[in-house]
Order: C-alpha cells, then sequence, then structure tokens
C-alpha cells in the first residue's frame, strides 16, 4: 500500500513538473513573440500604468497574443516589471521581452523641432504647433503674456531666441522650448559681448541683436557676414542712415506683396532705415551665432555700401559712384 502511495505521489510530482515546465516555455514563448507592428510607432507608458495593464493595452491592440501568460511575467523575468513613464519609439521586428526592456530603460523618444536663421516669432509659433507631442499652453497668449512668462522685460521677442534644432521629449511644452531658446541666445550675446570690438557704436547687448538681426537678414554667405556688418558699422560711425530693405519690409508687416516700391522707402514706419536714423528698435529676426558675432566682430573696412551682385553675393563699395555702378551692372545682370 505504502509502495502504492509513493508511486502515486511520483506521478503527480512528475505530472506537477511538467505542468510547471511547460507553463515555463508558454511564458517564456509569450515574451519571445514579435510584437505587431507594420511600421516604426510611438508607444507610450502613462503615470499609473503597471506592467499587466500595459500587456493588456498592447493585446486589445491586437500588437501581442496569450495574454493569459501575462501574470507569470513579474515572476519570470522581475526586472521588466518597472515601466518608466514615457513615449518610446518602437521599431518593427522587436520582441515583446525587447520591447519591455526598451520601456523599462526610461530612454524616451527625442522629437526635434529647427528654428532657422532669419526667422521671426511668428514663424516660431507656427513651427510649434505643427511639432508633434508639444503640449500647448501659449496659444492663446500674446507676446506680451509669453514674455512675461519668460521673464523678459520686454513686450517684442523679435530677435531674443537662438535658432537651433532643438530635441524634446512628449509633453513638453511650447513654453519650455522658448525659454531653452532664449537661454541659449543670452548665453551666446553675453559671451560675445564680452569679447567685442569696444569701438563698436552699439550701446547694449540689444542692439548688437538688433543689428546682428539685420547682417542675418541680407546675407546667407558666411563669409560676407563680417564686413555686411562693417558696412553698417561705418555708416553709424558717419550718422548714416543704415537704407536696409529688410528693416523697410519688417516694418510693412502684412502689407508686404513680395515688392518695395518707392513710395514704401518713403513711409514712417519705426523700421523704416531709410527714413530714421540708426537702428530699428527692435531686431528684425532671430540672428544665428554667426551673424552675432559679426555684429561684435566686423571686418575693419571703409565700405559704406553694397549691393547684390545678382549671381550670388554683393559688390562692396567705399563711395556712392562706385555704388551707382555696382547697381548698374546688378540690374544688367538681371536682364540677362
Amino acid at each position: 500500500m505504502l509502495k502504492k502511495l509513493v508511486t502515486f505521489i511520483f506521478i503527480v510530482a512528475l505530472i506537477s513538473a511538467a505542468g510547471v515546465y511547460w507553463g515555463y516555455q508558454q511564458a517564456l514563448g509569450f515574451l519571445s513573440q514579435p510584437v505587431a507592428l507594420s511600421k516604426a510607432e510611438l508607444i507610450t507608458v502613462k503615470p499609473g500604468m503597471h506592467l499587466r495593464k500595459k500587456l493588456a493595452q498592447l493585446h486589445q491592440g491586437d500588437k501581442i497574443q496569450g495574454i493569459e501568460w501575462a501574470r507569470f511575467v513579474p515572476y519570470l523575468a522581475p526586472e521588466l516589471a518597472n515601466l518608466k513613464v514615457g513615449t518610446y519609439w518602437v521599431e518593427p521586428g522587436i520582441s515583446l521581452r525587447e520591447l519591455l526592456v526598451q520601456l523599462n530603460s526610461g530612454q524616451e523618444h527625442q522629437f526635434a523641432i529647427t528654428f532657422v536663421e532669419g526667422s521671426r516669432f511668428t514663424d516660431w509659433q507656427i513651427e510649434l504647433q505643427k511639432a508633434p507631442q508639444i503640449k500647448h499652453i501659449l496659444s492663446d497668449k500674446s507676446e506680451a503674456d509669453i514674455a512675461k512668462m519668460l521673464g523678459i522685460d520686454r513686450e517684442k521677442l523679435e530677435g531674443l531666441f537662438l535658432p537651433e534644432t532643438y530635441h524634446y521629449t512628449a509633453g513638453t511644452t511650447d513654453l519650455a522650448i522658448l525659454r531653452r531658446a532664449h537661454q541659449d541666445l543670452l548665453d551666446i550675446v553675453n559671451a560675445s559681448w564680452e569679447k567685442r570690438d569696444t569701438k563698436l557704436p552699439l550701446t547694449s547687448p540689444y542692439e548688437a541683436l538688433t543689428l546682428a538681426s539685420i547682417i542675418e537678414k541680407e546675407t546667407g554667405v558666411s563669409a560676407e557676414r563680417e564686413r555686411i556688418a562693417s558696412v553698417f558699422v561705418n555708416r553709424l560711425n558717419k550718422r548714416m542712415r543704415l537704407q536696409t530693405d529688410p528693416t523697410v519690409i519688417y516694418g510693412m508687416g502684412d502689407n508686404y506683396d513680395g515688392n518695395i516700391r518707392k513710395k514704401d522707402l518713403r513711409a514712417p514706419t519705426p523700421y523704416n532705415t531709410y527714413v530714421i536714423w540708426g537702428l530699428p528698435p527692435t531686431p528684425i529676426a532671430m540672428a544665428g551665432k554667426a551673424a552675432i558675432e559679426a555684429a561684435l566682430n566686423p571686418e575693419s573696412s571703409d565700405y559704406l555700401y553694397f549691393v547684390a551682385t545678382g549671381t550670388g553675393g554683393h559688390t562692396f563699395s567705399k563711395t556712392l559712384v562706385q555704388h551707382n555702378r555696382a547697381v548698374r551692372a546688378y540690374l544688367r545682370t538681371l536682364k540677362k
């Protein structure tokens, strides 16, 4: 009798062990299965979402099968149970185990937004609205309101951010991105101000930003920036009007249709440097680092004029006679 009992217990234990082993293999298979993704996509772990809930969500989305084995994962692989809140970029072909490793890493996907040199604050607002996964808290705020939220003691924000590519994680606010861009701008302009040519007719870093914004709009040729800067500095020193078209365009606002007419050059706006003396009251665009450095360390020259060549770049002149000759050459090139 005892022998039969021992045999029975042995058989039961053997069956149980086989069942455990089978369950173990099934759980391993559950973790090894490929996640059903036809293309790369974002997967988000929200606050308070535990492992079982996330696996159920993946199952409901037809991304994994065999959800009945999900309860064994914390025991089989406890290192996969501590999901980190965030949004992750997941590529096709990944296994469930690899996905869970990624969701436990905390290494969120980095989105990118690029602001180009010479853009305006209105352009930045459009780019922020289009950018994915940004939390918008400034949509109903005026420029003055945004400036106050950023701690900037000005009503206009033109020229006060550094055009660059910024990386961010899902849920980052538009205000946070602007705050970074403003701080980056301050870091560059303040460092450049300390190394400036002390003979410049500029009284503050803000005036340097205004001049840099004009340089940024006048040329996209990197080799010309310091020379362009020298022209404007020379004109300021001689108390000549700057007479630069980009400031006229900025002052025209929505009235600008792609053309500047003679009446526009005579129109009295605060930005029309054919009418006003000195620099306009604010920058007219976002200036990059190179333009800021050019404004604060211009080339040493006697140039007072420049005009486009029509083939890229500009012709620089020291006298009005030379300038008028260069203008005629430019017009001939346009006709050709």
